[in-house]
Order: C-alpha cells, then structure tokens, then sequence
C-alpha cells in the first residue's frame, strides 16, 4: 500500500517496507539453496568413496564461503529494514539491485568450485567471486546511508550508537573485500581464506558477545545453572 506520508513534509512518494522485505526473504533464501546444488555424490566407481570426496574440496570450500556471504548479507539486510521507517521508489530499486547480485552468487560459486584446483583458471574464478562479494557488501551499505540520508530510519526506538554500530560494521567490509580481491590477483587460495574470514568476523556478534561476558562478570549477576 503506498501513501504519500502526512508526516513527511516533503510529500513524497513512500511505502511500507513489508513487501520489501518478503522478496528479500525469499531471494535470500532461493540463492542459499541453490548453493547446496554443486555438493554433489561421488559416483559408484571402483574408486575409495573417502577419497573422492575429498577430492571435491573446492566444492566445500565453496559452498562454506558463499552460505556465510549470504547469511551475513541477510543478518545485515534483516537488521537494516527492522530500523526502516518506510521506503522510497530510489530505495527499493538500490535493494533490488543488492538482491541481484545476492541472486547471481550461485554462479561465481560454481565457477570457484570448478576452478579453484585448476592452476590456469582459478585467478580468474577467484576474482570475480571476490567482485561478486564486493557487490553484495557495497550495495547493503549504500542501502544503508542512502536511508539515513533520506531520514527513512525510525530514530524513536534507535539510539544514534545502534546506527554508528551498524555503520561501523558495514562500512570495513568492503575495504576488506577489496584487499582480498587485490591478493587473489596474487595468491587466489589466500584469498578465499580471507574472504571466509571476512564472512565470518562480521557475522559473529562480537559486541554482543562482549557485552553478555561483562554482564556476567558484574558482582551480583545471576549465574547460570
């Protein structure tokens, strides 16, 4: 439903975040599953079954970097439309662009699983798996500012340290992507590392964590049973 918001002085056209965030689910979704496509049983051959299933690796590694990239493009994404007030015709054509290239990940995936052990081809897999990420993390952050610089984030419930937190967590991904993209140009296998790594330092709530374990070192506080 669209409404032109009384409480907006500008006028301008604004729709609730709702149907947003339900395609948003659902691509999110769709991608992640289509990633469990390339794990793939070795075939019945007179061949030690271990063995070819270690063989298929690349395929592993694959897999467990591209499900941590979309589960931390959804955490963000999840948290983002949660502070959102409303939405603009300019901010759900930047979230479908995100959704665009959350969507296309499967490919990139594909390609790494298939090229990773692959000398001649693996740089190049590499590198436009780690562009591909670079996409995904730099359209949720300009989702993000282009939000708060629009004023479509609800400030009643948000402290302005929630918001710098979420900025300051968004923002050092693609830094972070851009250097791995730089070293796989190098060394390709150190950069699927560093891109796992990435996915998983953002993904684990530190200052939660943080905060949980100082609460519990407080005098006084419950200890569990």
């Amino acid at each position: 439903m669209s409404d032109t918001g009384p409480g907006d002085p500008r006028g301008r056209f604004s729709l609730r975040t709702t149907r947003m965030e339900a395609l948003s689910d659902g691509i999110f979704a769709i991608a992640a599953t289509l990633l469990v496509l390339d794990l793939t049983i070795p075939a019945a051959t007179g061949r030690h079954v271990g063995h070819q299933l270690a063989e298929q690796w690349p395929t592993y590694v694959a897999y467990l970097v591209s499900f941590a990239t979309i589960g931390n493009a959804w955490l963000n994404h999840s948290v983002i439309t949660e502070y959102l007030d409303r939405a603009d015709a300019i901010l759900l054509r930047l979230n479908l662009a995100l959704l665009f290239f959350v969507s296309v990940l499967p490919f990139p995936t594909h390609m790494l699983a298939e090229y990773l052990s692959n000398e001649g081809a693996e740089r190049i897999a590499v590198t436009i798996y780690g562009l591909n990420l670079l996409a995904i993390s730099g359209f949720t952050s300009i989702v993000w500012h282009y939000a708060l610089w629009q004023g479509l984030v609800k400030r009643e419930n948000k402290s302005e340290e929630d918001v710098r937190a979420l900025t300051r967590k968004l923002d050092p991904g693609l830094a972070s992507y851009a250097a791995a993209i730089g070293i796989g140009l190098w060394r390709p296998n150190v950069a699927v590392v560093l891109y796992f790594v990435i996915a998983l330092f953002l993904i684990i709530p530190f200052r939660a964590v943080l905060r949980e374990a100082r609460r519990r070192r407080r005098p006084g506080a419950p200890r569990p049973r």
